[in-house]
């Protein structure tokens, strides 16, 4: 019944591969648990649909925001640290759930009005590590850089069905279109075609790649993951074919 005081209802999630009480390691994991863990953060996905058809009921107008503002991996602090700080590393692993829940998130822009990833330096799924005067971007945080052209545009829907292991989201503002794609498949390269209703030209093609499943940066090694521009795409006409990596996540500037 306080629905008509509120603004806003929150919702927390966080993937833990292995479960809470042994969550897993940031760096040591194999295939299985690669996979575990983004079919966990699409779960994103029946917890807003869920949640936000309860709240239709009460909400049908859709006023009161649906508030994500937990979510990410959280695993077993590092080895040497102290486990209340909840420390951990970030890798390409790491930048796929990020793009998944994005995605996820601008699925049910409708609904979400905002999300945040919570902690955003040296705990859980963070977008810097520091060590003193010492700081590295993490692939969360480069997968945010890809993103940031999404923010108050409006969402394109209707590119139909996309293959397994592969997410997407697309948006458009001031008559350019941000077309992001994930492919979390650990080896296979996925073919996307893309048609849209006019002739587009891509100004910008960027995005990650990893070259191992536990690909990260470090203090030694700070751009072992880092955004790159990508050519693996041919335009024609209205359409644009993509062969996406695995692995990778991309971002298309597309102007009309």
């Amino acid at each position: 019944n306080a629905h008509w005081m509120m603004d806003g209802l929150s919702l927390h999630y966080y993937v833990h591969p292995r479960g809470w009480e042994e969550k897993g390691s940031a760096l040591e994991f194999d295939e299985a648990e690669w996979y575990v863990t983004c079919e966990k953060a699409e779960y994103m996905d029946e917890l807003v649909t869920r949640h936000g058809t309860i709240m239709d009921k009460y909400d049908p107008e859709k006023r009161i925001g649906m508030i994500v503002d937990e979510w990410g991996t959280w695993f077993t602090a590092e080895p040497g640290t102290n486990p209340g700080f909840l420390y951990q590393q970030n890798t390409i692993r790491d930048a796929m759930v990020a793009a998944i829940t994005l995605n996820i998130f601008h699925k049910h822009a409708d609904r979400v009005h905002m999300a945040n990833i919570a902690q955003t330096v040296n705990v859980l799924q963070a977008m810097i590590l520091t060590d003193g005067a010492k700081m590295v971007k993490t692939p969360s945080y480069h997968v945010f850089d890809l993103y940031k052209d999404h923010q108050d545009a409006q969402l394109i829907t209707g590119f139909g069905e996309v293959p397994e292991h592969v997410s997407m989201t697309a948006s458009e503002k001031d008559g350019v279109i941000t077309l992001s794609v994930t492919n979390y498949d650990v080896h296979e390269t996925a073919a996307l075609d893309f048609a849209f209703e006019t002739p587009v030209s891509v100004k910008a093609a960027r995005g990650l790649v990893g070259t191992e499943m536990n690909a990260y940066n470090d203090f030694d090694h700070p751009e072992t993951v880092t955004i790159q521009d990508f050519t693996a795409y041919r335009e024609e006409g209205s359409n644009l074919q993509i062969s996406l990596p695995a692995m990778s996540v991309v971002t298309f500037t597309l102007a009309k």
